[in-house]
């Protein structure tokens, strides 16, 4: 099967309008900058995001926010993004705020086809609206289901021709979680190589996971919160 595909635009043709997409990375680490790219490019509108981070203003999701073309978003944290704040407060955007830990185990839950998961993140406050709790040895407990997303979009630092993954450091947070959870799961690396050049102990993600790979180019890997220590 191949999985290799020659950019971008050509990995994401098929994300059509109302799709639910999963965006690996944390913060403005190990985002998948090429893919969102394309999607602005493209035009594709009524998006479910599901992502820790909402981008900041003219990066990231938050590109895709500024065409208005997220309809919901689902994250931990979003306060980095004054456009999000603009749209969430006017009701032009549908926001999900989720524990963090949540979000990762509904991508976990996913991935390993369990339906849903109990958690005690969220109990007795406005997360638990509308939701199941149930006791487990006197200790109360969410049911909180796991994602249903069309397409996850990961980024990881290498990649080979099979779609196995490495990713570096913080970029590890989210992506390998979220590759596992969607039906098609696209990846863009920094470099791709091909099958067995990567060391097979130093693997993240088993290619089993990943439906198309690309190389990508020109990426910011832009600090969200640049702190220097003077000298």
């Amino acid at each position: 099967m191949n999985k290799i595909y020659k950019d971008a635009t050509q990995a994401i043709e098929d994300i059509h309008d109302g799709a639910t997409i999963l965006l690996g990375g944390f913060g403005l680490c190990g985002i998948p900058e090429n893919c969102i790219t394309a999607l602005v490019s493209k035009g594709v509108n009524s998006l479910t995001c599901i992502s820790n981070n909402a981008g900041v203003d003219d990066f990231g999701i938050g590109l895709m926010l500024q065409k208005k073309q997220v309809k919901k978003m689902i994250s931990s944290y979003v306060g980095e993004n004054a456009e999000f704040e603009r749209q969430l407060l006017s009701g032009e955007l549908e926001v999900e705020l989720i524990p963090q830990g949540t979000l990762a185990t509904r991508c976990m839950a996913a991935g390993y086809g369990i339906p849903a998961i109990y958690t005690p993140a969220g109990v007795g406050t406005e997360v638990a609206q509308g939701k199941e709790v149930r006791s487990f040895d006197g200790k109360e407990y969410l049911l909180e289901m796991a994602f249903n997303a069309d397409f996850a979009i990961v980024k990881a630092w290498k990649g080979d021709t099979m779609g196995n993954l490495i990713y570096k450091e913080t970029a590890r947070n989210f992506n390998p979680l979220m590759a596992m959870a969607g039906k098609i799961t696209i990846a863009e690396v920094e470099e791709l190589v091909e099958a067995g050049e990567l060391d097979p102990n130093q693997i993240h993600t088993p290619g089993i996971y990943v439906n198309r790979i690309f190389e990508g180019k020109n990426y910011e890997k832009r600090i969200e919160q640049l702190t220097v220590r003077d000298s």
